[in-house]
């Protein structure tokens, strides 16, 4: 059986807010539907498609976009290039012309109504994330596929493996487990960001990978630097407030800065107390999640839902441990991306499969080790650090109110990121050799606890907070 390959650009991926499995993924799977139907020279025949949401996506999908992801998909736009800006006025043309130009070149009626349909009392065994497309052709004939949006963005046709239609390569260090991570490092002594980076290899160039890292690095502190200077309400009907731009606007005196570098330069100079170090961590993590519940430009690390933890922890890093520097940075995002990929293999991304251990937790695992290496740390420490972190977020369940990724996920993005600090800390001042429990034993116990865990608490607002705050949302 074929191993999951998994690279860093898996695990960190540019998109749109506000969920990587139910903003990114179905954006995606639509996608590759209007593809296969380009493919078998079916596209000019549709006349009517039909979308079916099934469990979490149907439950929660109007709070996530999970309708406007796919209509974007079907119409032939790109996550990663479309204009945010643009989301409502094309959303609208559909709504109000009834039409649905299918790959940007096939126009079909379309009522959003009778054939965008959520299912709210149907789920699929396979994934609760799960979307049945259907194209209807004028020679009477109906193509139909089903996709899983497993978490992270990653997607899952049914019938096929989760490496179906990824070239496998032959990797100098195939790792499944952290005991595989930690005995490659042993053997060949290198860091776990070398070993991330010699994997790389076998996809492309160093050159490449370095330049793609740094344009996600590009990508997170535009998304920062967006949060932390934008006021207002967020969409969805809970008017929640927007607390970034005024947090930052307090820490640093109300002086507008016109660019990151300088903005950076401010910060810095504003002091390095416990209290102003926590302000600013909280804010950056803020700034991330507020951009993403109000449908802005994000990376997922490893989810849309838990962006903000990684990025925290990098600013972090960079403004007050003097990381900014591009090695520091490629090696940081790459630490983090091998602990994501392996609670990936091990267990799940998916708040809809796990609850928000999946997302906060990973995130905050992530987070830890990448700090941790970056601090100095030995590959043991590194390790530790993830499993310190993840530790304290097990059983952590995802409830979010109202469907949307804004209470209580926003705020989850800020302990997620304190707790990734304080777990690098414990970490570079522990012996791992004494350490009791292994990264691979709570990876382990996380998945455990996904399986055990009730349904109402895994992205359904079925249990929790969200059936404890008495909202009254408009109609989507």
């Amino acid at each position: 059986m074929q191993r999951e390959q998994i690279s860093v650009f898996d695990i960190f991926k540019i998109g749109i807010g506000p969920s990587s499995s139910h903003t990114l993924g179905p954006w995606r799977a639509a996608q590759q539907f209007v593809k296969i139907l380009q493919d078998a020279d079916q596209l000019q025949w549709v006349v009517q498609v039909k979308i079916l949401l099934y469990g979490s996506l149907a439950k929660t999908g109007k709070g996530h976009g999970t309708d406007i992801a796919i209509l974007l998909g079907l119409s032939g736009d790109d996550p990663v290039t479309f204009d945010v800006n643009q989301i409502d006025t094309k959303i609208a043309d559909i709504d109000q012309c009834h039409e649905l130009n299918l790959g940007g070149v096939k126009a079909v009626s379309f009522f959003k109504d009778d054939d965008l349909l959520f299912l709210f009392n149907e789920s699929l065994p396979f994934h609760p994330n799960a979307v049945t497309f259907q194209a209807f052709l004028s020679t009477g004939k109906a193509v139909s596929e089903t996709y899983y949006s497993i978490g992270g963005g990653f997607v899952v046709r049914e019938g096929d493996s989760a490496t179906a239609g990824k070239v496998e390569v032959d990797l100098p260090f195939p790792i499944e487990k952290a005991n595989d991570l930690l005995h490659w490092c042993i053997k060949t002594g290198l860091k776990i960001s070398g070993v991330v980076m010699e994997n790389e290899l076998a996809w492309r160039t160093e050159h490449e990978t370095r330049d793609g890292l740094l344009n996600i690095f590009r990508v997170l502190n535009e998304c920062i630097y967006r949060g932390c200077h934008t006021t207002g309400n967020l969409p969805g009907g809970l008017n929640v407030n927007r607390r970034a731009a005024a947090l930052n606007k307090k820490l640093i005196g109300g002086i507008p800065y016109r660019d990151y570098p300088t903005w950076i330069q401010a910060i810095r100079q504003g002091g390095n107390g416990f209290k102003y170090t926590l302000d600013w961590v909280s804010c950056f993590a803020l700034a991330v999640n507020e951009e993403n519940a109000s449908f802005g430009r994000v990376v997922t690390a490893p989810t849309n839902g838990a962006a903000g933890v990684v990025p925290a922890v990098l600013q972090y890093y960079i403004v007050f441990c003097d990381g900014f520097d591009d090695n520091k940075i490629v090696q940081f995002l790459s630490t983090a991306s091998e602990i994501g990929s392996i609670f990936k293999k091990g267990a799940t991304l998916s708040a809809a499969m796990g609850g928000c251990q999946a997302e906060i937790g990973v995130s905050s695992a992530m987070a830890a080790a990448a700090l941790t290496e970056c601090l100095g740390g030995s590959q043991r420490q590194v390790l530790m650090a993830a499993e310190i972190a993840m530790e304290h977020h097990l059983g952590l369940t995802c409830d979010p109110i109202g469907g949307l990724v804004q209470i209580p996920c926003i705020e989850r993005n800020t302990m997620g990121a304190i707790k990734a600090i304080t777990a690098s800390q414990l970490a570079l001042q522990s012996n791992p050799d004494n350490a009791k429990v292994s990264l691979d034993a709570v990876v382990e116990t996380m998945w455990q606890t996904a399986l055990d865990m009730n349904s109402k608490y895994k992205e359904t607002s079925d249990g929790g907070l969200a059936i404890q705050i008495p909202i009254s949302l408009p109609e989507c």
